[in-house]
């Protein structure tokens, strides 16, 4: 449990940003000197790192070499941020993007742990979870399906790891895909994430993004609502092994089964429409409030490596900013654009 008194008194003597930065500091995190590989420690840790694409990311710079040059800025602010970061020398701009394409797996950790950190601190309830996906534009011009046949790549600056998904909102999109577990208690916020391309189908993931949640969480968890894109057997058993009741829209058929009766039944109940209207006021705002703040659609790079990393990065930020407002009693947690570049 982080220490409020320690955060209130930073949070009083300087910037946020700083202030988030140390808070990073604070926090467990799982043990990663190696980002999983083998081979020599890092020269900058992971944590190091992670903090200077907080930088990145809080300032808007549109690259690694922009946030090398902010770094290297003989101003007495930059030198307190680059201090908080925890670095005696700035790494090169080439250290930058070597390690941006190997943080994904690393911040996927981070998010499992902050969500522990939620349910632990009883900042959230985990009762009822809901799950969801949304699709994001790749950067530069499209690939069109007769191009990418043909594997002719007609204009320079496609990004060739995007692929085509459908949305029945948004119709087709060249790019990828977030999927995320969120609360839908009074402070919503992500709990699982993990990032794919635009076509890989939600159900698909369904089993590894439920399986990323920690153990206290899921012991703690009731029912999972979801879109009909998750009205699948296998989902609906790996739920009820897991403990939990998934819940999402389900058809009568002519010859419908006994077992999925039941499960039409329940969806059209009372506390079945409840579940699942939850998803109107939690996930779906949620994500929408994401990409908006961090101006992640369309993404700010190219490659599926650095797009997995900006966004997952994204997502993790907007936890430790919620979480900071809750340490530093902010009347509204979720109220975190207007801190970003301050």
């Amino acid at each position: 449990i982080i220490q409020t008194n320690k955060l209130a008194v930073q949070n009083r003597s300087t910037s946020i940003l700083i202030s988030i930065l140390y808070l990073i500091g604070l926090i467990r995190w799982p043990h990663n000197n190696r980002g999983g590989g083998r081979g020599r420690p890092y020269v900058y840790s992971p944590t190091v790192i992670l903090r200077c694409f907080v930088v990145r990311i809080w300032f808007r710079l549109d690259s690694n070499r922009a946030l090398h040059e902010y770094l290297a800025m003989e101003m007495p602010y930059n030198k307190k941020i680059m201090k908080e970061c925890g670095l005696s020398r700035i790494p090169s701009r080439r250290t930058f993007d070597r390690r941006l394409t190997t943080l994904s797996g690393d911040i996927k950790n981070r998010i499992t742990t902050m969500g522990k950190l939620f349910v632990h601190e009883k900042i959230i309830d985990p009762c009822i979870l809901s799950t969801d996906s949304t699709l994001i534009k790749a950067k530069g011009h499209v690939w069109h399906k007769s191009s990418m046949k043909k594997k002719v790549v007609p204009y320079s600056g496609i990004d060739t790891d995007a692929m085509w998904g459908f949305s029945h909102t948004k119709g087709w999109i060249f790019g990828y895909k977030l999927h995320l577990i969120s609360s839908t208690d009074s402070i919503i916020v992500p709990l699982a994430v993990d990032f794919t391309t635009a076509n890989i189908p939600d159900n698909h993931m369904y089993s590894i993004l439920t399986a990323s949640l920690p153990v206290t969480i899921i012991k703690r968890t009731l029912y999972m609502s979801a879109d009909p894109g998750y009205d699948d057997h296998e989902l609906y058993d790996l739920s009820t092994d897991m403990g939990f009741q998934l819940v999402c829209p389900v058809k009568r058929y002519r010859n419908t089964p006994s077992d999925r009766i039941k499960l039409v039944e329940f969806y059209e109940s009372d506390i079945g429409q409840t579940i699942y209207s939850l998803r109107s006021i939690s996930i779906e705002p949620l994500i929408e409030h994401i990409k908006s703040v961090f101006r992640i659609d369309p993404l700010p790079v190219r490659g599926y490596a650095k797009a997995s990393s900006v966004v997952l990065l994204s997502v993790l930020l907007y936890q430790i900013l919620v979480y900071y407002n809750c340490k530093t009693r902010k009347d509204n947690p979720r109220a975190i654009k207007y801190m970003l570049g301050t």
